[in-house]
């Protein structure tokens, strides 16, 4: 569908549907695709670093990687309980889940949202009456940090903007 809408030149949604796909199944070749569609039409979001490359592949594996640590957390339990470990193995246990924990918070997969429409405002708050910070294009990619009423809360040039949430297609 990408390439269709790319032949059309419908860029819009072939970003959508590119970055459909790299949300599913995160690929370099899929990225390098998106970033150089943006590039062609100077959106923002889409770096083209050897950082993104990594960033890409640690998102590929994180699913497999994360089943492969929770059974070791769910077998490491078992094997202590059986054994009737002394508190020592427990402190390495919980070690062993501390290491779960941040590979959980520090390499999940971030939300990104895909400006909808032309001219959507990015303002300071939640709100009508929040100062205006900039407008952003169509098809611009943005980390979505949260939503707030009928406002998605996003990071938009190091610092946090908001956007209505009819203005943007969140691809998780």
């Amino acid at each position: 569908m990408a390439y269709a809408q790319q032949q059309l030149e419908h860029y819009p949604a072939a970003l959508l549907y590119l970055s459909m796909a790299q949300a599913r199944q995160p690929r370099v070749r899929t990225w390098r695709q998106l970033a150089g569609l943006a590039t062609q039409h100077r959106l923002v979001g889409y770096p083209t670093t050897w950082q993104q490359e990594l960033r890409v592949q640690v998102q590929r594996y994180f699913y497999s990687g994360l089943q492969v640590l929770l059974a070791g957390a769910v077998v490491g339990a078992m094997w202590l309980l059986w054994r009737r470990s002394p508190r020592g193995a427990w402190v390495g246990y919980l070690a062993y889940v501390a290491l779960l924990g941040t590979y959980l918070h520090f390499l999940r997969p971030v939300p990104a949202g895909l400006v909808a429409r032309s001219g959507a405002v990015l303002m300071d708050g939640p709100g009508a009456g929040a100062a205006w910070l900039s407008t952003a294009a169509m098809g611009d990619r943005l980390p979505v940090l949260g939503r707030q009423d009928i406002w998605y809360r996003v990071q938009w040039q190091q610092r946090e903007a908001f956007v209505r949430a009819t203005d943007l297609l969140v691809v998780e």
